[in-house]
């Protein structure tokens, strides 16, 4: 982890007293903390563990596709062409790399209060799902699961192999997208779901006819990932 990276602002939710898990939630483009908050009381199960739900905001960064424009971005975005994402020249790699390290520091907070990597489920929509891959196969420790809704992989694959940390692919994996996804193709999601897979990721992968956005049934098929997490 960087040790010098700031300790985003973040909201927060708590399902019970002395949470001993954390699920970790980045947003999307544009988007903030309090974007996936109204979701909590549709994906929690009474008979799960009391959780702490942590919703950290971006930083504020101009965004080179909206022209510049200052908005909450996990990293610039320089191109249109997710051809670009393939040669790993659409995200901005040191804001990714900056966004990786901000997340480290989220976890290591929640490490300080009690709750363990093992605890940890990191969780991203759209750009904030780029962030959760990326950060998650760069993991030394495992977490108990990554979950990538609507997103891709920012890396080029033989980039993100070169990352790869070996313990990393004992995470669990769940991706999911939008068939008429006009904001990130699903081919698109369908390849960086590939590229982990092919790194040996144990990837749950999903498909809705829905466009760049979540559903019932996606929150559904994720619960019932996330109990898996919380019963093992």
């Amino acid at each position: 982890m960087n040790d010098t990276a700031t300790l985003l602002d973040a909201v927060e939710f708590e399902t019970g007293s002395d949470p001993r898990w954390t699920v970790l939630w980045l947003h999307g483009l544009g988007a903030d903390g309090h974007d996936f908050g109204p979701i909590v009381p549709e994906l929690v199960r009474r008979h799960w563990p009391a959780l702490r739900f942590v919703f950290p905001h971006a930083p504020v960064r101009p965004v080179t596709i909206n022209n510049g424009m200052r908005m909450r971005a996990w990293y610039d975005i320089v191109s249109f062409d997710f051809d670009a994402v393939h040669a790993g020249k659409r995200a901005d790699a040191a804001g990714v790399a900056e966004s990786v390290a901000q997340v480290e520091a989220l976890i290591a907070r929640e490490g300080e209060r009690g709750v363990p990597p093992e605890r940890i489920v990191l969780v991203g929509f759209s750009q904030g799902g780029a962030i959760t891959l990326s950060a998650g196969l760069r993991r030394k420790v495992p977490l108990a699961g990554l979950a990538g809704l609507s997103t891709y992989l920012p890396e080029a694959p033989e980039q993100a192999a070169a990352a790869l940390q070996q313990a990393a692919i004992t995470q669990p994996l769940f991706m999911a997208h939008g068939q008429f996804d006009p904001v990130v193709p699903a081919a698109i999601g369908e390849r960086g779901a590939a590229a982990m897979k092919a790194m040996g990721f144990d990837l749950e992968w999903h498909v809705y006819p829905m466009a760049h956005q979540v559903c019932a049934e996606e929150i559904q098929a994720l619960g019932d990932w996330l109990d898996r997490r919380f019963a093992g």
